[in-house]
């Protein structure tokens, strides 16, 4: 990993986070498989299920996150950034896809007579409780570190399984407890958890279209950007600052107003301040572009744009 570049890093980071989340899900959807099948639970057999298409999605995740590590190109001048927004969506939208299909399977099990489930799928269960939360949290702290929209929704699908088991759990320990008229309680449990995983989905669904879209990201960003630009030297004004999430980086587009005697020379070596101030400051941004107007010109615009609010 090169620490010297914090995009590198960044994408590297994200890349290893992805490949250790697809071989967890791997592995505990063979061990929660196993056990559903000869505990006879099929809430835990749900729970298998979505670990298998939680491999599914690992696999979207790290491809997505790959591509958007590709270096720009003559057809992507911009990068390939937007392949991990992608990727974001089609994990949400397997949240939904998921719950939907556990949902059908729980409903015809009840309808058919089944022995209740075995006493030692509990302890399975509580094992997966206990790693699957570890790795939310995980997870969630290093999305945010590296500002990764498709590791937080991968987060967010291992504290879905956490839950999905929780309600296995609880489904499993009232049909054995209650005996052979309380045997559905695993499919209800089931049940609840696919209410769990769909309002997950339709939650995590929103930012990773938003980020398609170009929408703002954290106004705290926008706010930082102001302040770094506004305190260098020979800078007397700011307008617009637009700030855009790309993949794992930021772009920004920003106006700096500048006194009128100035040469384009030193317009242009301010920007360059402004551009490496930024940049150096918050390294997740890759690039910024600065526009220079003169401070007449700023002040003249700005009491436009005013006026014309005021109609």
């Amino acid at each position: 990993m090169n620490l010297s570049n914090p995009k590198e890093s960044s994408n590297h980071g994200a890349l290893r986070l992805a490949s250790f989340s697809l071989w967890i899900n791997l592995v505990l959807a063979v061990v929660k498989g196993t056990a559903g099948v000869l505990g006879n639970s099929h809430a835990l057999v749900a729970d298998a299920v979505e670990s298998l298409l939680d491999v599914f999605s690992g696999v979207v995740i790290w491809g997505g996150i790959r591509i958007a590590t590709i270096p720009p190109d003559d057809d992507h001048p911009y990068g390939h950034g937007k392949a991990e927004s992608l990727a974001a969506v089609v994990v949400a939208g397997g949240f939904l896809v998921t719950a939907v299909g556990i949902a059908i399977s729980s409903i015809w099990a009840m309808a058919e007579p089944h022995q209740p489930p075995a006493t030692y799928t509990l302890l399975v269960l509580v094992g997966v409780i206990a790693l699957k939360e570890g790795i939310f949290r995980y997870l969630s702290r290093a999305s945010r570190a590296l500002h990764s929209t498709a590791l937080k929704v991968d987060a967010w699908h291992h504290r879905s399984d956490a839950i999905t088991s929780v309600a296995a759990f609880i489904g499993i320990s009232i049909a054995l407890l209650g005996g052979p008229a309380w045997n559905t309680a695993d499919e209800w449990a089931a049940l609840l958890g696919c209410a769990v995983i769909a309002w997950n989905g339709l939650r995590l669904l929103r930012p990773a279209i938003d980020e398609i879209m170009d929408a703002a990201p954290d106004p705290d960003i926008e706010i930082r950007v102001r302040a770094i630009a506004q305190a260098q030297a020979d800078v007397t004004s700011l307008d617009t600052c637009l700030v855009r999430k790309m993949g794992l980086c930021f772009f920004v587009d920003i106006h700096v107003g500048v006194e009128d005697t100035l040469t384009v020379a030193e317009g242009h070596l301010i920007a360059h301040h402004v551009k490496d101030a930024i940049r150096e400051a918050i390294p997740a941004i890759h690039d910024v572009l600065v526009h220079i107007e003169p401070a007449s010109r700023h002040c003249l615009d700005k009491a436009l744009r005013d006026g014309r609010n005021l109609k």
